[in-house]
């Protein structure tokens, strides 16, 4: 049986991580919003637009749909990941 690490640095790392992944997708929505909405303007077939659409969501989708798998397994391993991290910055630190 695992014993879970109880270090809180790694559950701060961990929520920091969370917290600007979660950041960038609000962004990435935002920003695929703002230009589809200025690029609408300038298109004269309603079939471009519905192009330009399906394509960004479909980007949309998909970037957002790896950023939460990233979370998800960071989330999964995250004392293996963060307590690496957490070693060698412990190790850097004694050294200087």
């Amino acid at each position: 049986m695992k014993i879970p690490n109880v270090d809180p640095r790694i559950a701060s790392k961990f929520s920091g991580d969370r917290t600007w992944s979660l950041a960038a997708v609000v962004t990435l929505w935002a920003l695929y919003a703002f230009v589809f909405y200025e690029v609408s303007t300038y298109t004269s077939s309603a079939d471009v637009l519905w192009a330009l659409g399906i394509a960004g969501a479909l980007v949309v989708l998909f970037n957002t749909a790896a950023i939460l798998a990233m979370v998800a397994h960071l989330s999964e391993e995250r004392d293996e990941i963060y307590g690496l991290d957490l070693h060698y910055l412990d190790l850097s630190k004694r050294k200087s």
